[in-house]
C-alpha cells in the first residue's frame, strides 16, 4: 500500500462528496453517487484488500444523513458568525467545511467497523487546518467551531446540538486506567457537552465530565468538574499592577 496513492483516493472521495453536499459549485454538472462508492470500494480495496461492497452499500444508505448534517454544520457559522456574508462564503472559504467533510465521513466509516481509512481522513484535515477530531467523537447537529485552529476532540467525547466552540479548545482525557498488560484502556474519558454549549479559547475540559445544556464556559480555563445546565463559567478578572521600573518584573 502507498500512502501517496490512499490519500489520493481518500481527497477524491471527500470532494465527490462535497459536490454531492454542494452541487451548485461542484466541477462535475452530475449525480455522483455512483462516483462515491466506486471510489470507496477502490480504497478498500487497495487498503484492506477486500471488497468491500457491504460497506459501501451502508455507507450510501447514510449519504443523505452524512449530507443532511453537513448543511447543519454550514448553516451553523452563519448563525453565530456576524462576519458571514452568504453560506458561499462559508462553504468555500471556512476550515469547518473541510473539517467537517472529513469528519462526518470518517465518523460513518468508523461507525461501519472500517479501520485506519477514517483516522487517514481526520488527519488529512487535522494537517490542512489545525483542527484535530478523532472520527470516534460523537457530534451532533450545527455544529460549529470559530477559526478553529488548535480544537482537539477526543475519541470518546459526545458533543450535543448547537455546540459551538472557539480556538485552541481541548475535550481532552484527564487520566488514563490500564489493563493488566500495563496497555491504556480504551474506556469512556473525554467529555459530554450538552446541547447549546459555547466554549471560548483556550480553555481544557478533562475527564468524562458533563457540561450541561445552555451553558457558557469562559477562555483559558481548566475544567474538571460536571457543570449543572445554564451555567456560566468565568475565569478570574486580571488583576491591576503598579507600573514596574527600572528593569522590574513580575
Amino acid at each position: 500500500m502507498k500512502y501517496t496513492s490512499v490519500k489520493e483516493q481518500l481527497e477524491n472521495l471527500v470532494s465527490l462528496i462535497r459536490d454531492a453536499a454542494f452541487p451548485e459549485f461542484a466541477e462535475m454538472r452530475t449525480d455522483v453517487r455512483v462516483y462515491i462508492k466506486d471510489v470507496l470500494l477502490d480504497v478498500l480495496r487497495n487498503v484492506h484488500g477486500i471488497e468491500g461492497c457491504k460497506v459501501a452499500d451502508a455507507f450510501m444508505l447514510q449519504l443523505d444523513e452524512i449530507l443532511r448534517l453537513l448543511h447543519t454544520d454550514v448553516e451553523a457559522v452563519r448563525e453565530n458568525d456576524p462576519a458571514v456574508e452568504s453560506l458561499e462564503e462559508v462553504i468555500l472559504c471556512y476550515p469547518l467545511t473541510t473539517v467537517m467533510l472529513h469528519y462526518r465521513t470518517a465518523h460513518t466509516l468508523h461507525e461501519l467497523g472500517v479501520p485506519l481509512l477514517p483516522r487517514l481522513l481526520t488527519e488529512m484535515a487535522h494537517s490542512s487546518t489545525g483542527v484535530d477530531i478523532h472520527p470516534a467523537a460523537r457530534i451532533g447537529e450545527y455544529f460549529c467551531f470559530d477559526h478553529g485552529t488548535g480544537i482537539v476532540i477526543g475519541a470518546t467525547s459526545i458533543i450535543g446540538d448547537h455546540v459551538v466552540l472557539y480556538q485552541g479548545v481541548t475535550l481532552g482525557a484527564r487520566n488514563f486506567k490500564y489493563d493488566q498488560d500495563g496497555l491504556p484502556m480504551d474506556i469512556p474519558r473525554h467529555p459530554i457537552l450538552e446541547d447549546n454549549v459555547t466554549v471560548y479559547s483556550n480553555t481544557s475540559i478533562l475527564g468524562r465530565v458533563t457540561i450541561g445544556h445552555d451553558t457558557i464556559v469562559g477562555g483559558n480555563i481548566w475544567l474538571t468538574h460536571d457543570v449543572p445546565p445554564h451555567s456560566r463559567i468565568l475565569q478570574t478578572k486580571a488583576l491591576e499592577m503598579p507600573t514596574f521600573a527600572d528593569g522590574e518584573g513580575i
